[in-house]
């Protein structure tokens, strides 16, 4: 339990309790947790947007959809929003390894970083607002948990980028086991809600494989700003492996109609 409430407050805004004198060990063993912290995410934005359903007698609103893009960042203060700034910034500055790490470190975010997250916000919105409200209900529950699934298996699966650092931690602890656990997780919350929960699920990991060897080459390995922009553009990513099942037709055995 202490892991987990650990997991969570370090992921999420919501404090349950006063924990003091944490240690890296604490943070390194709360990594198995992530994407149970998801599914507690999932289960809030779930709820919006069935509170949008009731008040609005359906979720065509372009605001409502709005709401929902804002509340992760809500939720999660926005923690892996400063992460995807600062790793566009430097992955895509065209610099050296060494001034890639410093530029990531930075405090202040880039043009690059401001003009991509401003991008990403756009395409989730544009992508809620083209989601029937059966998938959205859906898709809105699952992306967290698949999001920080895609988290925690990059963190164990690549090397840490730096000599120290918060990330060190969790890239140390999140062994093998602390994986099966995740997946576990993230099977017990995706796969009762189809075929394509469980695409998007493979899809997430995928993504954040590519992506992870992408960014591996480019640093030598990833960094927490790294893992931050993992997981929310494979949110994204959920949300574009839902609209697709949406908009293209399949047969009765549940496969596209490549036709």
């Amino acid at each position: 339990m202490r892991s987990f409430i650990t997991a969570l407050q370090f992921l999420t805004r919501i404090h349950l309790v006063k924990q003091e004198d944490l240690t890296a060990e604490d943070f390194g063993r709360s990594t198995r947790f992530f994407p149970l912290v998801g599914a507690v995410l999932g289960c809030l934005y779930l709820l919006a947007a069935l509170g949008c359903l009731a008040l609005l007698g359906g979720l065509p609103s372009y605001t409502a959809k709005a709401i929902l893009v804002i509340l992760p960042i809500l939720l999660t203060g926005g923690l892996h929003c400063d992460g995807f700034m600062d790793a566009v910034d430097g992955l895509f500055s065209g610099r050296s390894r060494e001034r890639m790490l410093e530029i990531m470190k930075d405090s202040r975010a880039g043009s690059f970083g401001v003009v991509a997250f401003g991008s990403i916000l756009l395409l989730d919105w544009s992508l809620l607002l083209d989601l029937p409200a059966p998938v959205l209900l859906i898709a809105v529950f699952v992306m967290p948990v698949i999001g920080r699934m895609a988290m925690l298996f990059a963190v164990a699966h690549f090397p840490y980028a730096r000599s120290s650092g918060m990330g060190q931690a969790f890239s140390e602890a999140a062994d093998r086991r602390a994986v099966v656990i995740g997946l576990v997780t993230s099977l017990v919350f995706v796969a009762p809600w189809g075929i394509a929960a469980i695409a998007a699920l493979l899809a997430g990991l995928a993504f954040a494989f590519v992506f992870g060897r992408y960014a591996t080459a480019k640093l030598g390995g990833l960094t927490g700003d790294v893992y931050g922009a993992i997981e929310l553009m494979t949110e994204t990513f959920v949300l574009i492996v839902f609209f697709l099942f949406a908009v293209l037709p399949f047969d009765r055995t549940g496969c596209f109609l490549w036709m």
